[in-house]
């Protein structure tokens, strides 16, 4: 969905760190009945190109099917996973231009 350069992904001492600013987020985007849609996916790419890191509501009966999802939506926008609790992730895509989150070094 974007024209962005890849980015290396988070190590663990970062991770943590998004972890941390995380905690206080409350779910920007969730799936519906349809699932995946691509309205989701569109709403996703420009929550991500505001904030860098959001937290989606993946609704899906089962947890396999949760985590595919959760996987196509990382592969559609080109974000890592940051953490999965439930039906709750973390995503992040840092702004290749102008970074609104500064990660710590490692």
């Amino acid at each position: 969905m974007t024209n962005q350069p890849r980015l290396p992904s988070p190590g663990p001492k970062q991770k943590r760190f998004l972890r941390e600013l995380g905690h206080q987020l409350h779910p920007v985007v969730m799936t519906g009945n349809a699932g995946l849609t691509p309205a989701v996916l569109q709403e996703l790419d420009r929550s991500l190109a505001a904030h860098e890191l959001v937290k989606v509501k993946v609704r899906a009966e089962d947890r396999q099917r949760r985590d595919e999802m959760i996987r196509e939506m990382c592969a559609a926008c080109e974000a890592a996973l940051i953490q999965r609790v439930g039906h709750i992730a973390l995503l992040y895509r840092q702004d290749p231009e102008k970074p609104r989150i500064t990660l710590p070094k490692g």
